[in-house]
């Protein structure tokens, strides 16, 4: 298959979860024989942080300036695509949407790698931004970074007509158990972007531990984190890390934190890619709960859950050997399920049901 893709970045890991979910899956793409475009918007906050990704065999990264301007570009790839999408917080997402629901692709579809942000932002907003204004009605296929309950209000709320969740993934290759790193050594670890929606989960899971465990240490790893945020004398920052620190990173504490934002733990089944790249790492994952996280990793054997700074530090309380089973068996969990060759067995799958589904309309 062709696949064609209107993204908000592929080209830098910089404050986005984004571009390393792309990457696994386009190279895991490549390796099952099928091509691919990618459309980013050159801005220049990715522009002046890209993390020299190379695009795999049959693969192209298109940065443009000026949608508009490479229409007749677009529109005859779009021509030759067998499905093509538009994603979430992709910088021209209604003309991308438009391009796409007017060209001759066989499959016209959206991924929303941000479901529960997108629902909730129509429930106050009325609308959103990299949506078309007349919703998803239009799109053969709606994907869903976001499964359970979600799925359905994709439907109900913004018109879509077949819906399908295609999780995260991660590239085995880049993920796998490396030696720590002395700067990077803690007794927990956690990775990910500030943001607001998550701050009274991290606060709870992360720095009450770290308060109640003066001698023990705890490092954070991201980015755009404020000057008012409570660091305390025993909890490290490291700036933002380039996708290919994340294994030595993961591996160099006892354990590391899965924090969800508010928004995403409240719809459920919401697996960020940072957990499957923390368990094919072999990593000891603290995860805060939401509904359907048993479905991608069995609780106190494959991931311990926490709901409060007391079970975080009954987590950390565990023995090594007994930590090292549990990051061991989250491996096994991870390579065996959520690889991005996996997904996209899943995305051939579910393309398949939508062509068997409605053949009449693709017999040209």
């Amino acid at each position: 298959m062709h696949f064609v893709v209107f993204g908000l970045t592929v080209s830098s890991s910089w404050g986005n979860g984004h571009a390393t979910l792309w990457r696994s899956l386009l190279k895991a793409m490549s390796l099952r024989g099928h091509t691919a475009s990618f459309y980013e918007k050159d801005v220049s906050y990715y522009a002046d942080t890209r993390d020299l990704w190379t695009p795999p065999p049959g693969v192209r990264l298109h940065l443009y300036d000026s949608i508009q301007d490479i229409r007749l570009d677009i529109m005859r790839e779009l021509a030759s695509a067998d499905a093509a999408f538009c994603t979430s917080y992709c910088q021209d997402g209604p003309e991308a949407s438009s391009m796409i629901l007017e060209s001759k692709a066989t499959i016209k579809g959206f991924y929303d790698l941000d479901t529960p942000v997108t629902l909730n932002a129509i429930q106050s907003d009325g609308a959103v931004p990299y949506l078309p204004v007349e919703g998803l009605g239009g799109f053969d296929l709606v994907l869903s970074y976001t499964g359970g309950r979600a799925l359905s209000d994709l439907q109900t709320k913004l018109g879509a007509r077949r819906v399908a969740p295609l999780y995260g993934s991660v590239d085995p290759e880049s993920h796998c158990p490396v030696d720590p790193m002395p700067e990077f050594r803690g007794d927990l670890c956690y990775l990910g972007t500030y943001a607001g929606d998550r701050q009274r989960a991290l606060e709870e899971l992360f720095l009450k531990p770290a308060a109640h465990m003066p001698r023990e240490r705890f490092v954070i790893g991201g980015a755009q984190y404020p000057d008012s945020f409570p660091w305390g004398e025993n909890i490290y920052f490291v700036r933002h890390l380039p996708p290919s620190l994340h294994p030595a990173f993961f591996c160099s504490a006892r354990a590391t934190l899965n924090v969800t934002r508010r928004s995403m733990a409240e719809y459920g089944y919401c697996p960020s890619g940072r957990l499957f790249e923390a368990a094919a790492c072999g990593a000891v994952i603290v995860s805060d709960w939401w509904d359907g996280l048993d479905e991608f990793f069995t609780p106190g054997e494959e991931i311990l859950k926490a709901q409060s700074a007391k079970e975080v530090e009954k987590a950390l309380a565990l023995s090594d050997a007994e930590l090292r089973r549990i990051g061991s068996a989250a491996r096994e969990r991870a390579l065996e399920e959520h690889t991005a060759n996996r997904r996209v067995v899943e995305l051939e799958s579910i393309c398949e049901g939508v062509l068997a589904s409605v053949p009449s309309a693709f017999a040209a």
